[in-house]
């Protein structure tokens, strides 16, 4: 399109993604997945990224533009935060020790399997399994780097990608798990939980900062630009 003489922008949701691929112009927006405008029914919030996205049109420098939206949504991440209870109470991680943590984490899939058995019943659908490796074992492998670097899982990916398809298959699992009881919830609230009162939210604050200084190159990217979300990252003071 842009051979044609069409201009194009877009939002873009993974700010180290599309700095690989170098799109004409691209506004990061620090928002959930799925919510590149933001939260729902927030028109003038909407309008503001919308106008911030067609002024990098009027942009002069490039050829590659990348802009940062550098503003929360009004009321945060989400939205209703009415109704929601997570169906299984955990004791804290805080002060164990690295082999304490791995256990808890892996009593805590104990505890939540039926509740993600019932979501995924109820739903038809899971989103847990991008990594190709059972909940368990993901656990122990993200674990794995708080000792030292870990084995790939996978020969057909890089240790890298291995590391974000194992995080990002636990959250899932765990998130499903979680909303599998009646009521109403939100991404937020969920978030929240997972990053604030489960062990393997604990797992995941502690080897953030050893991914960040782990030789590999695949793996330092995922810690630096994929691993703790935005609205988390006051967990780590």
């Amino acid at each position: 399109m842009e051979e044609q003489g069409i201009a194009t922008a877009g939002i873009s949701l993974v700010r180290d993604n599309t700095r690989r691929i170098r799109p004409p112009r691209a506004l990061w927006v620090p928002f959930e997945l799925g919510r590149p405008f933001g939260a729902p029914d927030e028109p003038d919030f909407q309008s503001k990224v919308l106008r911030s996205v067609l002024a990098l049109f009027e942009r002069e420098d490039g050829p590659v533009i990348l802009d940062d939206f550098d503003e929360d949504p009004p009321g945060g991440h989400s939205f209703d935060q009415s109704g929601w209870a997570c169906p299984v109470s955990f004791p804290k991680a805080q002060g164990e020790t690295d082999t304490s943590i791995v256990k808890l984490v892996l009593n805590e899939i104990d505890q939540l399997a039926p509740w993600y058995n019932l979501a995924a019943e109820k739903r038809g659908r899971t989103t847990f399994g991008v990594g190709k490796l059972d909940i368990g074992d993901a656990a122990r492998f993200v674990a794995g780097f708080l000792d030292d670097t870990p084995d790939n899982p996978r020969d057909d990916i890089t240790l890298g990608e291995a590391l974000r398809f194992a995080c990002e298959d636990i959250k899932m699992w765990y998130f499903e798990a979680a909303t599998a009881q009646p009521g109403e919830t939100n991404s937020r609230a969920v978030a929240n939980w997972f990053w604030g009162e489960t062990s393997a939210g604990q797992l995941f604050l502690e080897v953030y900062p050893r991914i960040l200084e782990n030789a590999d190159k695949g793996v330092r990217r995922v810690g630096s630009s994929q691993f703790i979300p935005r609205a988390q990252e006051h967990r780590l003071s």
